[in-house]
């Protein structure tokens, strides 16, 4: 047995520790704030440009500098938490993650919530990492999918509660209160946490990969920064064009350091491991779908039915209410022993590909069909989100958790942005195309709108708008189930050929990985 692999079954659980589901409840509440920020923001957005004299670049950076940061570091995030402890590195999240979230509440200028939004992104990509190796670390392999099930639950409830929340608080308090709120949870959790979760740790004779991380940061931020900016931008913009290859040379630069490197930070021979390539490719998809789906159906139910942004968000909230239903029910992890790993995924991406169709064939101009739509596709994400990540996390040795669960969140990150980017363009090129010729040229729909004379004229703008939505949703549906496809089948393949097993990677270096628990 390789040293990796005896470290590997050293991390497994001894036993089912005694308090692990009110862990779980500490732990998801946690990552409930995290998901809450990438979202709240928006709903400020006129109450920040009024109070602070924001400009619309500063609103920009004042939303993306948080997912930015956070998407830069989940990688090194969970590395650090493997080597230096899950417990530690989970409490550090919470203590800088509520310090920051206080200096974002009493933030005087742009400038000063800039860097405390950035900080909230450091103390998020801990939580983000830590969270979901510590549901490793606490649950044996019956009960595990339930939990990973509960866990994935807290992202669609902080998707759909954001906006509902931030849109409460702003009625009744001023826009600091929007971070205000963050710090009671987080003391909570971290007295929690200090009390309640085991430590775990991996240690061994291999040296901090200070160069991996670092070009890790430098491919991840390049990327997405080229995702957030493209819609606003222009995809073929040079800040777009420059960051995307940037982003890109310094990935394949950490992928070729990290292959060649003795002690890397991710271990590259897991993309030999079928399971593990199954994993990753439809957990793209999935976060592809829902990325993508909702950016489509924001600005379905607000420019095209004509809700306002706290209407749009309750109209949006059954999808998330399915996706809790299902998992916190334990449906899911019920259903996992019946189908199997490929089998639940298929499933569940064969039915967010069908809600995704319903919604473009159905809701087109009324929320009846749209509703359909969302529940199916809750039903979908409910499947296929939690079973991919613990194929994902079981895919690698558990004395690399925190990496693993870095790994699931990088793909939700490529993946919703590629979503957003891939079905904002068909969008757009689909729109451009239906324009009548009295709206011709024009790059958006308040834009051709603006150039309208006759109702006539803004009902066929609205129509075209509608049709490229529809289609861009036909397009996403198809993708989905495609990769639900190929990702069942690397998977299947997996399993017959043994390779279903957590990955383990040759020792690299002279002496050999001990993992430490506490």
């Amino acid at each position: 047995m390789t040293a990796v692999a005896s470290t590997a079954t050293s991390l497994q659980p001894t036993g089912r520790h005694a308090a692990r589901w009110l862990i779980l409840a500490v732990i998801c509440i946690a990552q409930l704030t995290v998901v809450l920020d990438n979202t709240v923001l928006n709903v400020a957005i006129p109450s920040l440009t009024e109070e602070m004299g924001a400009t619309t670049a500063d609103v920009q950076w004042m939303i993306n500098a948080y997912s930015l940061v956070q998407s830069g570091l989940l990688l090194t995030a969970g590395n650090s938490a493997d080597r230096y402890g899950r417990k530690k590195m989970l409490a550090v999240g919470l203590v800088l993650f509520g310090v920051a979230s206080l200096g974002a509440a009493l933030a005087q200028s742009p400038g000063q919530l800039i860097a405390a939004r950035a900080g909230m992104g450091v103390g998020g990509a801990l939580l983000v990492t830590t969270t979901l190796a510590v549901v490793m670390q606490i649950f044996d392999d019956e009960e595990r999918p339930r939990a990973i099930g509960i866990w994935s639950s807290v992202n669609s409830l902080g998707f759909a509660a954001g906006p509902l929340i931030g849109g409460s608080l702003l009625d009744h308090f001023w826009w600091g209160s929007l971070f205000l709120v963050n710090l009671p949870v987080a003391v909570i959790a971290l007295a929690a946490v200090v009390t309640l979760v085991p430590e775990s740790k991996s240690r061994g004779g291999d040296r901090p990969d200070l160069l991996g991380a670092l070009l890790s940061m430098i491919g991840m931020v390049g990327v997405v920064f080229a995702i957030i900016s493209g819609p606003h931008a222009g995809w073929l913009s040079g800040r777009v064009l420059v960051s995307a290859a940037v982003g890109l040379v310094g990935l394949a630069a950490f992928a070729l350091w990290e292959l060649h490197v003795p002690y890397p930070m991710l271990d590259m021979h897991f993309f030999r491991n079928r399971r593990f390539i199954g994993a990753v490719s439809g957990g793209i998809l999935v976060a592809f779908g829902m990325g993508g789906s909702m950016f489509l159906l924001t600005q379905h139910l607000q420019l095209v039915l004509g809700y306002g942004p706290l209407d749009a968000g309750l109209r949006m909230a059954p999808l998330a209410v399915t996706v809790i239903l299902i998992n916190f029910t334990g449906l899911g992890a019920r259903l996992m022993p019946k189908f199997g790993t490929p089998g639940m995924i298929i499933s569940g991406m064969s039915l967010l590909a069908a809600g995704l169709a319903a919604i473009s064939l159905l809701g087109g101009h009324s929320y009846g069909g749209m509703l359909l739509g969302l529940i199916v596709m809750g039903v979908g994400v409910a499947l296929a989100m939690p079973t991919m990540a613990n194929a994902i996390m079981s895919a690698i040795p558990p004395a690399k958790a925190g990496v693993g669960a870095g790994v699931n969140g990088t793909l939700m990150e490529f993946g919703q942005g590629l979503g957003v980017a891939v079905l904002g363009a068909v969008l757009n090129s689909r729109f451009v195309a239906l324009l009548p010729l009295v709206a011709a040229g024009a790059g958006s729909l308040p834009a051709a709108l603006a150039r309208t004379r006759t109702g006539a004229e803004r009902t066929a703008v609205q129509d075209a708008f509608a049709a490229g939505i529809g289609t861009s949703q036909l397009v996403g549906a198809a993708a989905v189930f495609l990769g639900g496809l190929v990702a069942a089948v690397l998977l299947r393949r997996a399993e017959r050929t043994g390779q279903d097993a957590p990955a383990t990677a040759a020792p690299t270096g002279p002496e050999p990985a001990a993992a430490a628990a506490e």
